[in-house]
């Protein structure tokens, strides 16, 4: 599973791959977790708002930061 956290580098894309991180090790699941800053690649993923995030390239959430039980969702544990 590939999860890609989007955001320039402010406090809340921060947040969020923390607890984009967060989630995937209390679902014990084995993810690649990646942090894109370059808005060329976000532009090119169809993000227009940030902090977002993906997995395996279908955008889960765009503008806001999730909490760790919607992620532990959307990894299905």
């Amino acid at each position: 599973m590939k999860i890609t956290v989007y955001g320039p580098g402010c406090a809340r894309c921060k947040k969020t791959e923390e607890i984009v991180r967060n989630a995937a090790q209390l679902a014990d699941v084995a993810a690649d977790i990646e942090k894109v800053s370059d808005w060329n690649a976000m532009t090119a993923a169809g993000v227009i708002a940030t902090p977002a995030v993906a997995i395996d390239g279908t955008i889960k959430v765009m503008g806001r930061v999730p909490t760790v039980d919607e992620v532990r969702g959307w990894l299905g544990k």
